[in-house]
């Protein structure tokens, strides 16, 4: 099979628009499902239905199965048929796979075109299944998509995606789907928002027409067509990812960053910051919190100056994503925790761990990720600060340990979920230099001896001048002046100044 297989999705819109977006973010999402297939969804204008009714089945025909979800409206129609039910039956001619969801019981009272069509589809003996909320449809929706490429096209998913299928779907939450109204996608970020299609779709930004921008998207669960006006508007999960000030349509979307002089909270911080970016540059914003505040020890390593952080950008990160992609956005009432203390970094989500992943699995690495807002982490994945489908913690530990510090700590507080770096404390040389930094053997063995007296006497003092070198080893200026050269040239030294008041300093990585 060549290309993704084009999976149709129909329902009555205005009733079923959260059922619709969260069966395309499945689509859009699963590790499995998004590998093979491409949702198409329709969005009908009731002013002509006719004219609605002939695109949509064209739409339709370019496609290779076709799910249908029924709730109790009928929905706009042509004639006496809905146009859910004359796409039903075009697929049926067209001999597609037809998959069938239908929500609430046999006995729910219907109006008469949703009837009919449950009608037909039971007349045609088509198994259906019945669905009470969004988990249960995500559930049955992936079970008979994954059942039916592997008879149809051969396509199976491994075992680790089906457990992480399983778990991410057990722990979504709706938030981040919920169409908003009143957020018009003209609102959001469009820079921001032509990256993210750009990154997805492996196309350079400028190559992206405003158009191809905003079908991108809303394929990805960021922008949502309202059936009556045909205007664009924004989901949660777009407000959180790309508008400007995401606190001003839910205020619970903002970290509160604090910097204390000792080791416990007082009612004095140093540092106070009200972080209330969209999320991608939110974790930024908090990184340079954390290193404003933080110290920044210089050391010579090779006969280099390199600038040390307290603590690695990576792990701070890490802790920053998992807080932002992972809270509870339903917990109206708080924020995200930025603590930075004298001998620790603590930041604090609302909400647990979702189920089934547990503080011990958590602690051990032993575990499936799982996402409880898996389309804010694909977004995410886009600006290059998540990697969707891997471990955080696992990374963050890595990095800790890589840098001279102790693994993270994991632990839960009043129903916040914790992450606790902790600090060199006192001990501020058990940080780790970086790789790579050291000047080489090949090039000190390169050095002459006065060259090796002149980055002693650098390291100990700060810099070096050219009469410094004639008066201690009694040399002409042209051999002073060669040594220097020669030194910069080999990036030990880097000059400052110009004439005869040039000095020569440590480089750093920075000048490298």
């Amino acid at each position: 099979m060549t290309g993704k297989v084009r999976i149709f999705v129909s329902s009555v819109q205005k009733e079923l628009e959260d059922e619709r977006v969260i069966v395309q973010h499945l689509l859009s999402t699963d590790a499995f499902l998004s590998a093979h297939c491409e949702p198409v969804l329709y969005e009908y204008e009731p002013a002509s239905a006719e004219k609605a009714s002939e695109e949509c089945l064209e739409r339709l025909d370019g496609c290779r199965v076709y799910v249908v979800i029924v709730g109790q409206k009928q929905g706009a129609g042509v004639g006496s048929l809905t146009i859910t039910h004359m796409e039903y039956q075009r697929a049926k001619k067209g001999g597609l796979p037809v998959l069938a969801f239908i929500r609430g019981e046999r006995h729910v009272s219907r109006e008469d075109g949703a009837s009919a069509l449950l009608e037909e589809i039971e007349s045609d003996g088509l198994k259906y299944k019945r669905f009470g909320n969004v988990v249960d449809l995500q559930r049955e929706v992936r079970g008979s998509l994954v059942q039916l490429l592997e008879s149809r096209f051969g396509l199976s998913p491994s075992s680790d995606e089906d457990q992480v299928a399983e778990q991410t779907i057990a722990a979504t939450s709706v938030f981040e789907s919920r169409p908003l109204d009143h957020v018009r996608w003209s609102d959001l970020d469009y820079g921001m928002t032509r990256r993210l299609v750009a990154e997805a779709s492996a196309v350079e930004e400028m190559a992206l027409s405003e158009g191809e921008v905003l079908t991108g998207a809303a394929l990805r669960g960021l922008v949502w067509r309202a059936a009556a006006t045909g205007e664009y508007y924004a989901t949660a999960a777009g407000v959180l990812l790309l508008s400007d000030d995401p606190s001003a349509v839910f205020p619970q979307c903002r970290i509160l960053a604090d910097a204390y002089v000792g080791i416990q909270a007082d009612s004095t911080p140093r540092d106070h910051e009200d972080i209330r970016e969209p999320i991608p540059r939110a974790v930024e914003r908090a990184v340079e919190f954390v290193e404003r505040n933080t110290r920044h020890p210089m050391r010579v390593v090779g006969l280099k100056r390199i600038r040390l952080d307290e603590y690695p950008p990576e792990a701070l990160r890490e802790a920053l994503v998992n807080a932002l992609v992972h809270r509870q956005y339903e917990d109206a009432g708080r924020k995200i925790l930025l603590e930075v203390f004298a001998d620790k970094v603590v930041v604090s989500s609302p909400g647990l761990p979702p189920s089934p992943i547990t503080l011990a699995a958590l602690r051990t690495g032993k575990y499936r990720p799982c996402s409880r807002n898996p389309v804010l982490a694909q977004g995410l994945s886009y600006f290059q600060h998540i990697e969707e489908r891997g471990s955080g913690f696992r990374r963050m530990r890595d990095r800790m340990l890589d840098h001279g510090l102790d693994t993270p700590i994991l632990t839960t507080d009043s129903g916040y979920f914790q992450v606790t770096l902790l600090g060199p404390g006192e001990d501020i040389e058990r940080l780790r230099t970086p790789e790579g930094v050291s000047v080489s053997p090949a090039i000190m063995a390169s050095l002459n001896d006065r060259q090796r007296v002149i980055l002693e006497h650098v390291v100990e003092s700060g810099d070096v001048t050219t009469r410094w070198c004639i008066e201690r080893f009694e040399v002409a200026r042209d051999t002073a002046h060669r040594d220097l050269v020669d030194m910069v040239a080999l990036r030990l030294l880097v000059p400052t100044g110009s004439g005869r008041s040039v000095k020569y300093t440590l480089a750093t990585a920075d000048d490298d």
